[in-house]
């Protein structure tokens, strides 16, 4: 597609109310800690990586063979190797799509996508390749990023519908305080919605087809429930992205905190946090389908034809905690999805990427390993305070929830520092013991933390 030369740039300066809070409820149900991710108390106590790539037994789900091979790498194996019949998958996609096209140019699939790499990459796939119609639904990010919405507002000048869903900006910022106190993640309350809302509109607008993109539980080292099927239903949710329990307990303990008001639960329907019941689901026939079932997933390639094909662009700077440019970078809070989950697992961004990258070829183990020890560590300091103002926290509070959430296997406190008591190794497949460097903050907030590019 031509191109003109004009651009045109857009700043967003974000204003936040007070999080009003019942005190006297928030410090009586404070009095005892409560923790709601069930996954912590099912990570094995002796850590083990892979000897393929750099995760760790410590990511949920994931499970290392007798050879000490993770399940993610011997799907990875599967993939590029011949365990896979690509040219029957093509065909069993073309039925798919087949069934559903329509013929008027009616919407006819509906695709979760944010405008990011990946699921720019599946609309494109599926309006120029096959013929189809896509509808772009997007489940709003909690803050945009100037390159996120910038890539979005490019995807849908190439040619695409879309509509956005914007949340009650006041209870989503609740939500988001509630899963970070009881579950150590604020990035969640993005995740039911990531899941639910093209559920919801599916039904809403009687388009019985959804094409997500990767099956990260597959791809990335999880559950292999679904490893030989196209598609999972919301039963699976609670377990597999929600830690166990969903969005009602995070409201319902929201409530007992003292965070949410009973006037404000009384007086909304929370649209499309949930998603429709089941038997509604199955009775309209709806299908979710991943395109990552139907031709190999590769995250570097979806970056190269997005960047071609739908205008997406990488940052001009890599992203904090990692070594890449053009990740999952569309969401300031999405940095702190992360390093909660570094002190939960000892796993940080870096890890998840290099990973991938291992998988597909890009870098070899050796590489990964250097790439964990150099960045996986690194405090996301750029959005820091715009996280604190978000969900209405001191520095304080930050430090006490964050080291609530630090498995005792993982690190160790000497003195006044945190340390993590083993990393990934070129050594060993029990890891190693971090030097200085690689444990930079310990937790305290009058530390001083900086970014070093």
């Amino acid at each position: 597609m031509e191109e003109r030369d004009e651009t045109y740039t857009m700043r967003i300066k974000y204003k936040f109310p007070t999080i009003k809070v019942d005190k006297e409820k928030y410090k009586k149900y404070n009095e005892k800690v409560k923790i709601f991710d069930s996954q912590l108390s099912k990570l094995p106590k002796k850590i083990k990586f892979c000897k393929r790539c750099v995760v760790s037994n410590q990511r949920p789900r994931t499970i290392l063979d007798k050879e000490g091979v993770c399940n993610a790498c011997r799907h990875a194996e599967r993939k590029f190797y011949g365990g896979i019949n690509w040219d029957q998958r093509e065909q069993e996609l073309m039925k798919l799509l087949d069934k559903h096209r329509s013929k008027d140019g009616s919407w006819d699939v509906i695709v979760p996508s944010s405008g990011g790499k990946d699921s720019a990459y599946v609309a494109h796939q599926l309006k120029e390749r096959y013929g189809m119609h896509p509808l772009t639904i997007t489940w709003a990010p909690f803050l945009y990023t100037e390159t996120g919405w910038q890539n979005y507002a490019n995807m849908i000048q190439r040619g695409f519908d879309g509509l956005i869903f914007w949340q009650n900006g006041i209870l989503h910022r609740k939500l988001a305080r509630i899963a970070f106190e009881l579950k150590g993640d604020p990035f969640e309350p993005f995740v039911y919605g990531q899941r639910a809302l093209a559920f919801s509109l599916a039904c809403k607008f009687n388009i019985p087809l959804m094409m997500y993109g990767e099956n990260g539980e597959v791809e990335y080292g999880g559950s292999f429930k679904n490893n030989d099927i196209p598609c999972e239903l919301p039963k699976d949710w609670a377990n597999f992205y929600y830690k166990g329990h969903g969005f009602e307990k995070l409201v319902e303990e929201g409530y007992k905190m003292g965070i949410f008001q009973k006037e404000e639960l009384e007086n909304t329907e929370f649209h499309f946090y949930n998603p429709p019941p089941i038997k509604k689901v199955k009775k309209l026939k709806l299908e979710m389908h991943w395109y990552s079932y139907y031709h190999r997933w590769i995250p570097q390639e979806n970056f190269y034809y997005a960047s071609k094909n739908t205008g997406f662009e990488a940052s001009d700077r890599r992203t904090e905690a990692t070594y890449t440019k053009y990740t999952s970078m569309d969401d300031q809070i999405d940095p702190f999805h992360w390093i909660t989950g570094y002190m939960k697992f000892g796993l940080g961004r870096a890890t998840r990427e290099a990973c991938s990258d291992i998988r597909c070829g890009h870098i070899t183990r050796e590489e990964g390993v250097s790439l964990v020890h150099r960045y996986d560590h690194e405090f996301p300091a750029d959005s820091f305070k715009m996280f604190l103002a978000y969900v209405d926290l001191d520095e304080k509070k930050f430090w006490e929830l964050m080291n609530r959430y630090r498995s005792e296997h993982v690190w160790k406190k000497e003195g006044s520092i945190w340390k993590l008591k083993t990393i990934v190794s070129n050594k060993s497949l029990e890891g190693e013991k971090p030097t200085e460097e690689q444990t930079p903050y310990s937790g305290s907030p009058d530390q001083e933390m900086e970014r070093v590019d």
